[in-house]
């Protein structure tokens, strides 16, 4: 098995579940390119993840960069999510921690000097 097939198994791509279309290729390459249908569009149907590769002039080569990038894309994402749920423990983390002796004192700064300007709002007596 090679190391794609692995990584298509790993990422759950199949090959029913993929739509595939040869189109013709554009831009540099000469005639060959512009008459030959070697660029490769791929759809993966369930998540509706679109890839388009022509880096060659070889179909079949195309056909397995285009596979190579949406194993990449799927990847990606995994590493993005995994990226957020560390971030979002770590701000957990970050509020369950006990304060600190200084901020401790800031806070008991801030109370007193609250409590002085309402004693100051008090009444006034005639």
């Amino acid at each position: 098995m090679t190391t794609l097939e692995q990584r298509m198994k790993r990422w759950k791509i199949l090959e029913e579940d993929l739509d595939e279309r040869f189109v013709l290729g554009s831009g540099a390459g000469g005639q060959k390119i512009n008459k030959t249908s070697s660029c490769v569009y791929l759809k993966h149907l369930p998540t509706g993840v679109e890839v388009s590769c022509q880096e060659t002039r070889s179909r079949e080569k195309n056909r397995e960069i285009a596979r190579d990038r949406l194993c990449d894309h799927f990847e990606e994402k995994a590493r993005e999510e995994q990226l957020i749920l560390a971030r979002e423990r770590a701000k957990k983390r970050f509020q369950k921690r006990k304060p600190s002796r200084a901020e401790k004192a800031r806070r008991r700064r801030t109370k007193e000097l609250r409590k002085n300007r309402k004693q100051l709002r008090g009444r006034v007596r005639d």
